[in-house]
């Protein structure tokens, strides 16, 4: 898992590209990114199969925030990013959302 930030020069702007390996993904054929930026809409964001089995989709987001975000496989199994720049408390359980901060 990982996440790549693109600042945009001369915009408040940042592309940000959200990246599942294969072996995160395991059998699932379907992976959307949830996030506060997408009101966690669990396929507003899909994500693209790559080639060697990785998913992968890049958001325009605003600069000078953090979006906590989680990835959805199949419509249903959330997983957290085992690789995020901070975590904060989902509210449920012993969950945790990842943060990406731009």
């Amino acid at each position: 898992m990982s996440v790549k930030k693109q600042y945009i020069k001369e915009k408040p702007l940042c592309k940000v590209t959200f990246r599942l390996n294969k072996k995160s993904v395991g059998q699932a054929k379907k992976a959307c990114v949830a996030a506060d930026f997408n009101a966690w809409q669990t396929d507003k964001t899909p994500m693209k199969p790559l080639k060697n089995g990785d998913f992968s989709v890049t958001v325009t987001l605003p600069k000078g925030r953090e979006y906590q975000y989680r990835y959805v496989l199949d419509g249903q199994n959330w997983i957290t990013d085992e690789d995020a720049e901070k975590y904060v408390p989902a509210g449920i359980g012993n969950v945790e959302n990842a943060v990406v901060v731009v």
